[in-house]
């Protein structure tokens, strides 16, 4: 379970998240949807330490992310739109690599890779070097980074953007595989139909703010909307009202 309790973030007078306050509960997907400049991207970054909030407190499984940070990382598989991969490498020695970083002892490195590589059908680029991939396949090895220490949490921004059709499907049916094994997904998107295909549980930002949360059909519910697209321009439009 991952949860944000009145987090704010500032980068000089830039408010980049605004007290948001949200829970993405276990073995559920929840989905920040929002437009561009929403804070999403922020609000990830400080789940998984990259950047520390300026107020406000996050837990990931009761362990707080500016007090116990290493724990938190070994907690969370963190797959982001820019998958930085070494090119020299081959998929296997990176997976090697960000097994040892995140403390998988040596004895099971080769059946995390097994279980990875089966999971993602990697059998076919494991032994080549990174150089060259297409973008599903540089997907394929950053989520398998991702995935590798088997953590219970997995935090992905905007996962799908740049994917063909096919790998966009993959990662989806991923994702509900990880879910029924009990892992939290939370990650943000502005594609209303990846949203609506995934989440359990959204949360509506604008502005640095959560400006709705709950399942689909309750967003839908509390806009007057039967879709979620017009419950989304609905409520967005409603916390521009506020805001204004």
């Amino acid at each position: 379970m991952i949860t944000l309790t009145d987090v704010y973030k500032n980068f000089g007078d830039v408010v980049a998240v605004d007290g948001l306050s949200c829970t993405a509960p276990q073995a559920m997907i929840t989905g920040l949807l929002g437009p561009n400049g929403a804070g999403k991207t922020t609000a990830l970054r400080c789940i998984y330490g990259l950047t520390q909030p300026s107020r406000g407190t996050i837990d990931v499984d009761g362990f707080s992310v500016r007090d116990a940070l290493i724990e938190v990382r070994r907690r969370l598989g963190i797959f982001t739109d820019k998958f930085g991969l070494y090119d020299r490498l081959s998929a296997r020695e990176q997976l090697v690599y960000f097994a040892r970083l995140n403390g998988v002892a040596e004895k099971d490195i080769p059946d995390r890779l097994d279980r990875v590589s089966r999971l993602l059908d990697m059998a076919d680029i494991l032994d080549r070097r990174t150089e060259g991939f297409s973008q599903g396949q540089r997907m394929k090895v950053g989520l398998a980074r991702a995935l590798v220490h088997e953590p219970g949490n997995l935090v992905l921004d905007e996962p799908t953007r740049g994917l063909d059709v096919m790998s966009t499907r993959n990662l989806r049916s991923l994702l509900r595989e990880l879910r029924s094994d009990g892992v939290t997904i939370i990650f943000s998107s502005h594609v209303m139909q990846e949203v609506a295909a995934l989440c359990d549980r959204v949360v509506v930002m604008r502005a640095g703010k959560a400006c709705a949360e709950g399942t689909p059909d309750q967003l839908c519910e509390q806009a007057g909307e039967s879709d979620l697209e017009e419950a989304f321009i609905t409520l967005i439009g409603t916390a521009e009202g506020i805001a204004a």
